[in-house]
């Protein structure tokens, strides 16, 4: 005999390990009455096992054991409707009316009423040992080949779960033995050969409708023809630091037996029924238009490894949670925050919950509502969400009794310094993007108020007369408030953790690393299709551009800082960005709008340098979308008021209707293009997001969230990449893999930051005499006494005085001491929370220096000196090539470790090189100009004499310079260029290589001339 390798194989595999036995092995038939079927299961999961012949398609159930649960566990309510002859019809026809209206999963959580009857049709799970024997009376069973279709008896599907005779969810089974897969031919079965308007497929009759092969599982919710859309339901494949889609070698048996062996356990089904399926949709709406959510396999996984620790460990932990953009993170947070106030001790000593409230802080606003919807869903107990707005809101709630409150970022800080003493409480605090949330002060009084003290409390101390002891112990205090302990844990959900946030919230590890305590990485989500890969699609252009000088002066400047000044020159100079405008629209329009991605309604974005640089790009951009006859419109977005060459510019001003409207305007079809700075880089949502064009250095975490916002896709919930991204960028694709990288699969910090350097740095800090330690001590003693400010205000002048004249420091070392300054401060607040120890000292400099910082003014004279470099240079010529098209970066698939922050004291060590104004220019154009195969004097003479050729055509006249209608006479211009280039071809034959092979630098080439030949002499503008 040889190994059976076919589908019944796994099928004989599955309800083996459900029931017991399997149909190959038995020698008898099922047992047919009821008393039979009733009788305790045998081994395996507890499942009982079906037959074929129990399945009522009409109904779609499992009849026999649907009858035997109402007969064995609920008799009296039964007897209430069996006086009637045609009670089991009645009963039936009830049941699925009902399903058809509100679903299978609303019968299974209120049960089903008839008459003076109602019927339980499934027992929760409870640690109550009452409840526990309800739920020991609930029916788990399973049928193989189940013929459901009324119209063709004989088509069949593999397998179906049940749970008292009502369907929890069918399977399609394949195996890579045979040739076949779950992702191609089991997905194709469901949607092209399956027939959806049958009972069992209808939607809401079944919770989940499974696809699975030995080494994947694949689910759907709502079967709809070829509009059915499987997600995986893996665990994401480990093996060889792969980090990716699919699922780890399992030694015991076939990859996907997780499905079967713990997904399918009785206590996991009722887990999954009771606290995680989620029918989403207003109460009115139909069950056709509400959409049904099942939970995929990291979202189950997390939330049940973040309770089960918190109930083994108690109060007081931290956790990092590193799921990528695509995980469906604010549904785990949802189901996480809902099941931790139903949270007791596993060891029962205490029989109140866990937590008596657990805190949600979110930077999306969005998220308040849709847990308050969410959780209304699950919970008997309305009005469970509190959202609030202030500490008064928050102080309400917490008395009221509410159980989950959500806050968000912006306001949560504010809330902080009104609230009352919360020592006695225990808090779970849900961190939606711990990088942002557990950032500069607003960790700190969220520490202070879920800690040991509050702020008000130790404010109130202060007010008394206390020995000057007792000040230094309200100090200690407030250390200790800062400390995530005790009464609080911390829940972190980030796709993008620093070393920071590993270090606040990540498993310390035996050899002193830190680790997330559960990870979905950003390559299992691109592989899974739920996030667009933003580098697999990525263009980028290199800058050439001259300056020349405009003085006859030859002055010295620090050549380092001179070349970033020139740079910065030209990249924000008017006609530098009309360049990449023209290169951008031509790009969006040809690419993205006439090749109608996303059914025409593609959208994109343009990352520029400054507010001031995203101003300019878009009226370059408005003018040339005027020019074409505006066929879209484009919008800016930027925060507050920005002068520009002399105007004020606000971005309601400049779109036209309210600030507080942009993101809502642009998501309406007519507008497409979005000009931002920084503002929506972070935490902006638009699915229909296609291009982006990066004219910014974009480094580290921000990096990861700016490309981010590209990687939606336009499916809603559920993404799928139908589309494909392009980036195109002046950044070189080494310096997006870097900051990518490290997110890419798994994200560790390699050791603790030594926190002995803020020794040293103390040291330093001491040395010059800005303060006194009695300044800094009267300083922290007055400030957490609450005395007013006006009192503190002239400790923190004494220094500044120093600092600023009676020191005589030198530029230098007033530039090292406030960058050694910020070092303190940042490293401490960063660590306070985590240390194991308290330093007075530390915490007392630590509020001193946070307060004395921004009144150090330093006064740059070199900058000034930069600044006139600008008078003393113009631009020249400007041009584009493109250096890479539509090519991927390839990321590092292992596990990338981070260091900690460089606790190295840093300051002012450069010596400056200063050169001739002259030799600054030829450095800047051999670096930005070197890609034609010329000296910058011979690029110009070629210009000027390419110029002379163009205004000497015959057509130039009539057809450029008095045409005016501007689109013409530029098509007219661009044929005269064609035709000069043509000519001149054999005296510039690499000239004309690089016009004819390359569009981009044709585009850019053409882009110059045009200036040089329409511009007016004295400004250099167009006419």
């Amino acid at each position: 005999m040889v190994s059976k390798t076919n589908e019944q194989a796994l099928e004989a595999t599955i309800e083996k390990a459900l029931t017991g036995t399997c149909r190959e092995e038995q020698a008898t038939s099922q047992p047919n009455s009821v008393a039979e079927q009733s009788l305790p299961y045998r081994t395996g999961q507890g499942f009982h096992q079906g037959a074929s012949k129990d399945f009522n398609p009409k109904y779609a159930l499992d009849e026999p054991r649907f009858w035997s649960f109402l007969e064995t566990s609920q008799p009296q309510e039964l007897a209430k409707l069996q006086r009637a002859g045609d009670w089991q019809v009645k009963i039936l026809t009830r049941l699925d009316r009902m399903i058809k209206k509100y679903g299978v999963l609303h019968l299974l959580r209120k049960g089903l009423e008839i008459d003076d009857a109602h019927f339980t049709l499934f027992y929760q799970l409870a640690s109550s040992a009452v409840v526990q024997e309800k739920f020991n009376s609930n029916q788990f069973s399973v049928i193989r080949q189940v013929h459901y279709n009324l119209d063709k008896p004989a088509e069949a599907i593999d397998m179906v779960i049940f749970c008292n005779g009502l369907p929890l969810a069918t399977l399609e089974l394949k195996n890579h033995w045979t040739g076949q897969s779950a992702a191609v031919n089991g997905i194709r079965q469901y949607t092209n050969e399956r027939d959806c308007r049958q009972p069992l497929l209808s939607f809401g009759r079944c919770l989940v409708h499974f696809t699975l092969d030995t080494d994947e599982v694949y689910m759907c919710t709502r079967l709809a023809g070829k509009d059915s859309f499987f997600l995986p339901f893996n665990k994401g494949d480990t093996s060889g630091a792969h980090w990716g889609k699919g699922n780890p070698i399992n030694p015991h048996g076939h990859k996907t037996a997780y499905l079967w062996q713990e997904i399918f356990s009785r206590s996991s089904l009722a887990n999954i029924i009771q606290h995680f399926v989620l029918l989403s949709g207003k109460a009115k709406d139909p069950l056709s238009k509400k959409t049904l959510f099942f939970p995929r396999y990291h979202q189950l996984d997390v939330v049940r490894q973040l309770l089960d620790h918190a109930s083994n460990n108690g109060v007081g932990h931290s956790y990092l949670i590193q799921h990528s953009a695509g995980s469906g993170k604010s549904h785990s947070i949802t189901w996480c925050a809902y099941q931790l106030i139903a949270t007791y001790p596993a060891d029962k000593a205490d029989d109140c919950p866990l937590f008596d409230s657990v805190i949600v802080v979110t930077d999306r606003r969005l998220l308040d509502k849709q847990l308050g919807d969410n959780i209304a869903a699950f919970s008997e107990v309305k009005n469970i969400v509190a959202r609030v707005g202030s500490g008064k809101e928050l102080k309400a709630a917490l008395e009221q009794g509410k159980r989950i409150i959500v806050t968000t970022l912006q306001k949560f800080p504010v809330i902080v310094e009104s609230i009352a003493d919360l020592s006695q409480k225990r808090f779970a605090v849900l961190i939606d993007e711990a990088h942002s949330s557990q950032s500069g002060s607003g960790a700190d009084k969220m520490n202070q108020a879920m800690g040991t003290e509050s702020m008000e409390g130790i404010e109130g101390m202060g007010e008394s007369e206390e020995a000057e002891d007792d000040a230094q112990d309200i100090i200690l205090k407030a250390m200790q408030a800062r400390k995530m302990k005790g009464n609080a844990s911390y829940f972190a959900f980030t796709a993008t953790p620093k070393n920071s946030t590993l270090e606040k919230f990540g498993s310390k590890q035996s050899d002193g690393s830190f680790e997330p305590f559960h990870l979905y990485s950003m390559k299992q989500a691109i592989e899974e299709g739920f996030i667009l890969d933003v580098l697999a699609n990525y263009t980028t252009y290199k800058s050439y551009y001259q300056i020349e000088k405009s003085i006859a002066e030859n002055p010295l400047f620090n050549t380092n800082k001179a070349q970033k000044k020139l740079k910065s020159f030209v990249e924000q100079d008017r006609r530098t960005i009309a360049t990449k405008a023209e290169i951008i629209l031509e790009h969006f329009i040809d690419k993205v709008v006439r090749s109608k991605k996303l059914k025409g309604k593609a959208k994109g974005m343009v990352v520029t340098q400054s507010i001031a640089s995203a101003i300019r790009y878009y009226q370059a951009l408005d003018r040339i979308l005027g020019d074409k006859g505006r066929p879209f419109k484009i919008a800016i977005a930027f925060s507050g008021e920005k002068i520009v060459d002399g105007v004020a510019y606000t971005e309601a001003g400049m779109n036209g209707f309210a600030e507080g409207d942009t993101r809502k305007r642009f998501d309406q079809d007519d507008y497409r293009l979005l000009v931002v700075a920084n503002k929506y880089l972070t935490g902006f949502d638009q699915a229909k997001l296609c291009a982006m064009y990066v004219d910014k250095k974009l480094q580290g975490v921000l990096a990861v969230q700016a490309l981010s916002r590209l990687n939606r896709s336009a499916n809603g919930w559920v993404k799928r990449p139908k589309t494909c991204s392009s980036l195109i960028s002046s950044t070189k694709s080494k310096k997006f893999r870097r900051p990518l990288a490290p997110f890419y699969t798994a994200t560790s910090l390699s050791r603790a930051t030594d926190v002995n350097v803020l020794h040293e740095l103390k040291a330093v800090l001491d040395e010059p005499g800005v303060y006194e330690w009695a300044e800094v001590e009267a300083f922290s003693q007055g400030y957490f006494a609450n005395k007013d400010a006006e009192a503190l205000s002239p400790i923190l002048a004494l220094a500044e005085q120093r600092f600023s004249h009676e020191l005589e420091l030198d530029e230098d070392s007033k530039v090292d001491f406030k960058i050694k300054a910020k070092q303190f401060v940042k490293i401490y607040g960063q660590m306070a929370a985590i240390m194991p120890f308290e330093i007075l000292a530390w915490e007392q400099l630590f509020w001193f220096l946070k307060f004395l910082i921004p009144k150090l003014v330093i006064q740059h004279k070199e900058a000034e000196v930069l600044d006139e470099l600008l008078e003393s240079v113009d631009l020249a010529t400007y041009g584009l090539e493109r250096t890479r098209l539509n090519q991927a970066i390839e990321l590092d698939e292992a596990a990338s470790e981070v260091e900690p922050a460089n606790p190295n004291p840093r300051g002012v060590h450069e010596e400056p090189a200063e050169d001739p104004l002259d030799l600054i220019v030829n450095a800047f154009n051999a670096r930005w100009f070197q890609g034609w195969d010329a000296t910058p004097e011979e690029q110009k003479v070629r210009f000027i004499s390419l110029q002379q050729h163009i205004l000497a055509h015959p057509d130039f006249q009539a057809k450029v310079a008095d045409n005016p209608d501007r689109q013409n006479s530029s098509l007219a211009f661009e044929k005269i260029l064609h035709e000069v280039m043509t000519a001149q071809r054999r005296k510039e034959l690499e000239l004309y290589k690089l016009y004819a092979k390359d569009e981009a630098f044709q585009q850019a080439f053409f882009d110059t001339l045009w200036r040089m030949v329409c511009c007016s002499a004295e400004q250099g503008a167009p006419v």
